[in-house]
């Protein structure tokens, strides 16, 4: 849900900024349904019982789904924020990768969040012998923030890398102008 609040603040950032919903309402995203599938994936992988019926295919099913997203996102690297978003979506699935397909979570930042460890399947899980902890669920967000969760520097770099996707685009900024073209990508 942390990626809610970046939809949100880069919309809010957006119309106070004087920038069209109408431009945003025009943006089209290159593999869009895979960036769907990927999050609709992890939506069933940790809010229904799916992750537990699929027990030790869960992290590989949640790694999967992280690299059709990334796929997607790669594919439209020229849109401003992607990048960012690139970059934050890899270094979670380093942290994973490295963690046995677990994203490992900071004892206080569950007590920040007033949980203790979790039963069942989720993507953040308590780990003994932690690898690349500065890549890991470090931070809680405010329990008063409804859908509050945990979250590692990767997921802020995504929600800013969002954000900054939707102003830009609001704006009329939807390509990146400036970078070199890749051989064989199409003129926008």
């Amino acid at each position: 849900m942390f990626i809610l609040y970046a939809v949100l603040t880069g919309l809010l950032i957006g119309v106070v900024s004087s920038g069209s919903l109408d431009r945003l309402g025009r943006l089209r995203l290159r593999w869009a349904p895979a960036i769907a599938i990927g999050m609709l994936v992890q939506l069933a992988l940790f809010s229904t019982p799916a992750g537990d019926a699929l027990g030790p295919l869960a992290p590989w099913a949640y790694l999967a789904s992280n690299a059709l997203v990334l796929g997607a996102v790669a594919r439209n690297i020229l849109v401003p924020g992607l990048p960012l978003v690139f970059l934050g979506g890899s270094s979670n699935v380093v942290a994973i990768v490295a963690n046995g397909g677990y994203m490992p979570v900071s004892p206080e930042a569950l007590a920040a969040m007033g949980r203790g460890a979790q039963t069942g399947y989720s993507n953040s899980r308590l780990v003994a012998d932690v690898q690349l902890w500065p890549l890991t669920d470090l931070f809680a967000m405010p329990t008063w923030i409804p859908t509050a969760n945990v979250f590692s520097i990767g997921d802020v770099m995504i929600g800013i890398g969002v954000a900054i996707a939707i102003v830009a685009t609001m704006h009329g900024r939807s390509v990146m102008t400036g970078w070199p073209r890749l051989s064989g990508a199409p003129e926008h």
